[in-house]
């Protein structure tokens, strides 16, 4: 794929301070765009921007919680302002820890009910007003626990499921206007705070990728490559999908392993 065709381009990342979505941003980064970074933390975005500067790109970094409307209205009308109207926007804003429901007090449930569903319903409504039209892209981190029951992530599988049923109805409602929006299913993604936190130790991480029917854990830029796809011409058909990049982990049934790594954790405490 030529990605040239990112040059000039507005990518907007919300939760891009690190991770998958940083990958991302460095992705087209790299092939010209311009990127803006937003974040929970300042020090995180002005550390994501520096890096992305480094690489060549204009890149500026916002410090908003998804969670605060005004605050993320402020950072489109800021990221506008910088780089003109939003061609790409990657929201991937996420929370997650291991817990069983009966251990899991409302407010914790809240907390990421409010980071992954309500945060990205606020993004892309507030985005809505800043995106090129037509012609943007907007790209949603799922997660397989979306569409496959996980013990110990009642919460996550509640808030993904919301996620990618907002994809489908926005796709919907934003198709006249010439928006496309699908979400992306990252499978177990080496390097990652939320696979150390779901795996943790080698063990664990072993196990995972023996389950994976490619027998190997993802890598970053396999998400990366998969939303510049979304976002450029090849994809321009393409709205309203559910796409896993997982080397077909989501086939191999239901999801014991957060079990495993819960019994471990308790074993450590």
């Amino acid at each position: 794929m030529d990605t040239s065709q990112f040059k000039g381009r507005h990518l907007f990342v919300a939760g891009g301070s690190s991770g998958i979505n940083f990958g991302i941003a460095q992705a087209f980064a790299r092939a010209g765009a311009k990127v803006t970074v937003m974040s929970r933390s300042a020090d995180k975005v002005v550390s994501a921007a520096a890096q992305l500067q480094a690489l060549g790109a204009q890149a500026i970094g916002i410090a908003a919680d998804v969670r605060h409307p005004e605050a993320v209205q402020a950072a489109f009308a800021q990221a506008e302002e910088n780089f003109g109207p939003i061609d790409v926007l990657v929201s991937g804003a996420a929370g997650n820890f291991l817990a069983s429901a009966l251990d899991m007090s409302p407010n914790a449930f809240k907390t990421v009910v409010d980071i992954d569903l309500l945060g990205s319903f606020n993004v892309a409504r507030l985005a809505h007003a800043h995106l090129r039209k037509p012609g943007a892209c907007v790209i949603q981190i799922s997660a397989g626990q979306s569409f496959i029951p996980t013990p110990f992530q009642a919460h996550v599988c509640a808030a993904k499921a919301g996620v990618d049923m907002l994809t489908q109805v926005l796709a919907l409602e934003w198709g006249a206007q010439g928006i496309r929006i699908n979400s992306i299913v990252p499978g177990p993604i080496a390097d990652t705070e939320g696979l150390k936190r779901l795996a943790p130790g080698e063990d664990n991480l072993k196990a995972m990728a023996e389950r994976v029917p490619l027998k190997r854990l993802g890598k970053i830029e396999d998400i990366a490559r998969m939303a510049m796809l979304l976002a450029s011409d090849w994809g321009s058909y393409i709205t309203g999908a559910i796409i896993p990049v997982d080397g077909g982990l989501a086939l191999s049934g239901p999801r014991d392993f957060t079990a495993a790594a819960a019994a471990s954790r308790r074993e450590k405490a």
